[in-house]
């Protein structure tokens, strides 16, 4: 498994879902809200997020959320191409 394409995949992925509940989000929120607490078995989570978030503390969150994802997905490739030999 090479690492880097692994890491990257897995940002790609993240990244289209995020868009996804973005777009889902502005336009069929009650779908959203479903669609979103399902993801949690129900839970209402949704509930917790804030009405209108500003773009900024939008855009923060997505870095953090795709920088996260990039490493976690690096760390995975690599831990298991040193455990799989």
């Amino acid at each position: 498994m090479r690492p880097l394409a692994f890491a990257n995949a897995i940002t790609v992925t993240t990244a289209g879902l995020a868009a996804f509940l973005l777009a889902l989000r502005l336009l069929a929120p009650k779908f959203f809200v479903f669609f979103f607490n399902a993801q949690f078995f129900g839970a209402d989570v949704a509930s917790l997020l804030p009405a209108d978030p500003p773009l900024t503390l939008l855009a923060a969150e997505l870095l953090a959320l795709l920088v996260g994802a990039w490493m976690i997905g690096f760390v995975w490739a690599s831990l298991y191409n040193r455990w799989a030999k």
